[in-house]
């Protein structure tokens, strides 16, 4: 099937690389990793500026789907990730996936509620990696945006799903101090999370959205609540 027919959209090249091969980005899966242009947030520590910022890409859905194609019998799985992947309509697209046999994982930061769950009611996504910015409090400082509450109901809606799912922090100590990081897990612990919670360490490239560099502040882990299971990365 060449969706290109399908709508407009596909004829636009929407999709700013394709990583080939990855063990680490899909756990338990052999994947390569779909990288959507375009964000809906600005968050200082991220280190995909050139994706978020580009005004120009280089692939396709066709073209994603035909590098798919010489990838069966050698990948089980495809990440969709970004910049923010859930700006684009992925039903189509995750259908033809599916067709070729992967498996779909998604990493989002779920503010486009609508369009998570019209995919995770689909069956179209097999796991999701949903990023956990920052506490309400200090979301829009963070992000540079007003999506907190979108956010909310998809972390709610993924924890009353049967979706298999993780959450996950990137942490700065500049920004996120001890503190809010106990804030973001009580919060997961009273909306019953039961999964892993990852909290990610900051990794300067000096390629990063905001003028950020190398944390000053230290972060002790000690302080930390352990009412839910946390693994470091």
């Amino acid at each position: 099937m060449n969706i290109s027919n399908e709508s407009n959209l596909y004829k636009d090249k929407i999709v700013y690389d394709i990583t080939k091969f990855s063990h680490l980005d899909y756990p338990d899966h052999l994947a390569c990793i779909i990288w959507f242009s375009g964000c809906n947030m600005l968050c200082d520590f991220c280190y995909n500026k050139e994706i978020v910022f580009a005004k120009n890409a280089d692939y396709d859905l066709n073209d994603v789907l035909e590098f798919l194609k010489q990838r069966v019998g050698l990948l089980d799985g495809v990440v969709l990730s970004g910049g923010e992947a859930t700006n684009y309509d992925l039903a189509e697209l995750c259908r033809e996936i599916k067709k070729l046999g992967f498996k779909i994982k998604l990493d989002t930061n779920g503010t486009n509620f609508q369009e998570l769950q019209l995919l995770c009611d689909s069956n179209l996504i097999d796991y999701i990696a949903l990023d956990y910015k920052a506490p309400s409090y200090k979301y829009k400082q963070i992000t540079k945006s007003s999506k907190y509450d979108a956010f909310s109901m998809s972390l709610q809606y993924l924890i009353s799903s049967h979706i298999d799912f993780e959450v996950r922090t990137t942490l700065h100590p500049d920004l996120l101090q001890e503190d809010d990081i106990n804030h973001i897990i009580k919060d997961l612990k009273n909306r019953g999370y039961s999964h892993t919670y990852y909290i990610q360490e900051f990794l300067y490239t000096g390629t990063h959205i905001g003028d950020i560099h190398m944390p000053v502040n230290t972060f002790d882990t000690s302080l930390l609540v352990d009412d839910i299971k946390i693994v470091y990365r």
